[in-house]
């Protein structure tokens, strides 16, 4: 488990998606830790919950890891025993980002972007015909750099964004979007060759030195055939409280509130 709990007051006139975009975190992630709070006129002087506090997937810490289910990416730099997490928009229902392992096959700054055509048949069916290439400059939604993964035939990409929302939501075409600055930096640090991890955790479990067990969890993404996957213990938390002989309860109702914030299940143990 990485970061701290934090927490911030509502100002007057502050929305959700402002605050989100202050402390890089998503706008989704926001509103699950603040079920009930207007995202777009929340009570001046009401105290949000900042979901800075992360359990760490359950995966090898080494390159980037997407979580699709909490919209986050991690880049993992084991050499310095660092992790750097960043909120990403994905795809949007009918055009799901596929899990995946792969690696980095090309650095672009400044991209061009060449729309498929099933994005131009879309844009054309709202009116709108798109170039076959769009230069790179203000008007690219690719923002100015890009990853390419080896996935497939290279589709999918991480890349920045020329709009002001759509990170930490579902809005994409299927590739992985971040702020222009956190895209920036991850360009900076990554080469060629960089393994990309795509997982689709939803529920995570932290098991702590002193015993204790802390449980955190977020909604299923909704599939393009309208199912989600079902929230069960994972296996390694349900053999811990088997093992030790403690209640499932905690965990269960934890992980049907799907707030998205790690939460004790199990107390700490001294001896």
């Amino acid at each position: 488990m990485v970061g701290n709990a934090q927490y911030h007051v509502i100002e007057k006139g502050e929305t959700l998606a402002q605050i989100a975009k202050q402390y890089d975190i998503g706008f989704l992630g926001l509103m699950a830790a603040n079920k009930g709070v207007d995202p777009f006129l929340p009570q001046e002087g009401y105290v949000l919950t900042i979901p800075s506090q992360i359990i760490l997937p359950m995966v090898p810490y080494e390159g980037i890891v997407v979580n699709l289910a909490e919209l986050r990416l991690y880049y993992f730099k084991p050499e310095e025993r660092k992790v750097h997490i960043f909120p990403v928009g994905i795809g949007r229902i009918g055009r799901d980002t596929p899990e995946m392992e792969t690696k980095i096959s090309q650095k672009r700054p400044n991209p061009t972007w060449t729309p498929p055509d099933s994005i131009r048949k879309e844009y054309l069916q709202k009116g709108i015909e798109l170039p076959k290439v769009v230069p790179s400059g203000p008007e690219n939604p690719l923002g100015e750099y890009a990853l390419r993964l080896a996935f497939g035939n290279g589709d999918y990409l991480i890349h920045g964004t020329n709009k002001d929302f759509g990170i930490g939501l579902r809005v994409s075409s299927g590739c992985i979007r971040m702020e222009p600055k956190d895209i920036e930096w991850l360009f900076n640090q990554v080469e060629r060759g960089e393994k990309v991890r795509i997982i689709d955790e939803p529920v995570k479990v932290a098991l702590e030195p002193d015993r204790s067990v802390f449980v955190e969890a977020h909604e299923p993404l909704t599939r393009s055939d309208g199912s989600k996957k079902d929230l069960v213990l994972p296996v390694e938390l349900k053999w811990w409280l088997d093992e030790f002989d403690k209640s499932e309860v905690k965990a269960k109702a934890v992980i049907l509130a799907q707030n998205g914030v790690p939460v004790e299940v199990v107390a700490p143990e001294f001896d």
